[in-house]
């Protein structure tokens, strides 16, 4: 089956579930370069126009896509990511959406396009024999509104709370999901007050960076819809865990998993044992990218169950890396897990430089360090220098100072993002700097 033809089936599939859904209004949905979700609408009579040729937008306006004299850009529908909005009406007038990729008007991808970014990342795995599959699990408070964190629950990890709120909006937004096609796995109370994880079933990179958008939006609608606010911001409360993403990742080659070796230790293939090599050489300059805002690095401090140091082992959840026990007959679910990410990243690029450093430590061979079984938190510096354990940036300056050297990151993300992003931090960074706190005030004003 040729591309063309595929294209064109995808394209009568979409029309006759239009006609069928009494679809009134598509929603084209993109993101900009920090993940942000962008969309606009256009009516059913416009779909098939729309599938066949794209819909031209002013692209000046979308962080980091294009300067004003090089702003229209074009949406082209991704039929495969049809979905009903279950939030709108359904019997008359129904709302659905589609994921798109950005072009130029002239034709070819528009290179400030995450989803395209991890698409060409993708492909180069793809060279390699590959398919990069991803599962995060994506933590979040819910709060009483969005003017503070006045939480919903006292409860902590796995709790059984009353039937308060909290318990019915996990419900609610894991049938929204799995309405929308999003498989769920568990849903549950994290560590902190207020805190929730739902977790969505393993599968490929860009369907999953797709249903991460999908999952915010239903978290934060569900919420919006029971008269609370959800937030994905890593670290909401001063003296709670914070919420990160952490990342299960695995290589396939066709059905097999490129992970799986029954004769090494913890199971763990030799190529598995260079991908974790790639992210741990790789982690620090990665770090602006899956930590990508001031607030991050509030989170990634001791004492929270977040990442500091750069470390792996099998049970050591201190740990960056940490390898989940393999079951017997489960060889297709052996995977690593990258315990750094936050849920607030763009997934598109994040999924694109984790890809990318463990792409690069299969290509140059990397030897993985030993294993740290201990709790690194509870090592002097002399104990973790001599072992070799770094860390990763504190803070989001000496992130973007990090990155901004990376051939790799710069590799993974092509020119135009690469810089449009490091601008864009630079700017955030400057203007955090500049700010008057209420520490300030309170610590210095009564005595300077």
């Amino acid at each position: 089956m040729t591309k063309e033809r595929s294209r064109e089936e995808g394209t009568e599939h979409v029309l006759r579930k239009a006609r069928e859904q009494n679809v009134k209004f598509i929603r084209l949905w993109f993101t900009d370069i920090l993940g942000i979700l962008k969309n606009f609408a256009i009516t059913v009579e416009e779909l098939e126009g729309a599938m066949e040729h794209g819909m031209g937008f002013d692209g000046s306006s979308i962080q980091g896509f294009a300067r004003i004299d090089e702003s229209d850009m074009v949406a082209m529908p991704d039929p495969d990511t049809w979905q009903l909005l279950p939030w709108r009406p359904k019997d008359h007038h129904a709302v659905a959406r589609m994921f798109c990729d950005i072009c130029r008007p002239g034709g070819g991808h528009f290179e400030g396009d995450p989803r395209y970014v991890l698409k060409k990342n993708l492909k180069r795995a793809a060279d390699m024999g590959y398919t990069f599959h991803v599962g995060p699990e994506l933590e979040y408070f819910y709060f009483r509104d969005s003017n503070g964190n006045e939480v919903l629950d006292a409860g902590g990890y796995f709790d059984m709370t009353s039937m308060d709120v909290a318990t019915d909006l996990r419900r609610e937004t894991v049938l929204m999901l799995m309405e929308m096609g999003i498989a769920v796995e568990y849903s549950h109370h994290e560590a902190a007050a207020s805190q929730h994880e739902i977790d969505m079933r393993y599968t490929d990179a860009l369907t999953m960076a797709d249903n991460v958008m999908t999952y915010r939006l239903v978290v934060k609608q569900v919420a919006l819809q029971n008269g609370v606010y959800a937030t994905f911001m890593p670290k909401p409360i001063l003296g709670m865990n914070g919420s990160g993403m952490h990342v299960h990742q695995s290589l396939f080659e066709g059905d097999r998993n490129a992970f799986f070796d029954k004769d090494g230790e913890y199971c763990l293939s030799g190529a598995a044992r260079c991908f974790i090599a790639g992210l741990l050489k790789h982690a620090p300059e990665i770090t602006a990218v899956t930590n990508q805002w001031v607030n991050s690095y509030k989170r990634l401090v001791s004492g929270y169950e977040a990442p500091v140091y750069v470390s792996w082992a099998r049970q050591n959840r201190s740990d960056l890396v940490r390898v989940p026990e393999y079951r017997r007959g489960r060889e297709s679910s052996t995977r690593i897990e990258l315990r750094s990410p936050d849920p607030a990243c763009n997934p598109y690029l994040a999924f694109s430089v984790m890809l990318a450093a463990g792409l690069e430590g299969l290509e140059k061979g990397y030897e993985v360090p030993d294993p740290v079984e201990e709790n690194v938190y509870d090592m002097s510096d002399e104990e973790r220098q001599a072992r070799g354990i770094g860390t990763l940036p504190a803070s989001l300056l000496e992130a973007i100072m990090l990155t901004e050297k990376s051939k790799l990151v710069r590799k993974a993300l092509g020119n135009h993002v690469f810089d449009a992003f490091i601008k864009n931090k630079k700017i955030e960074w400057d203007q955090y700097r500049t700010q008057v706190t209420d520490y300030e005030i309170k610590k210095y004003l009564p005595i300077l």
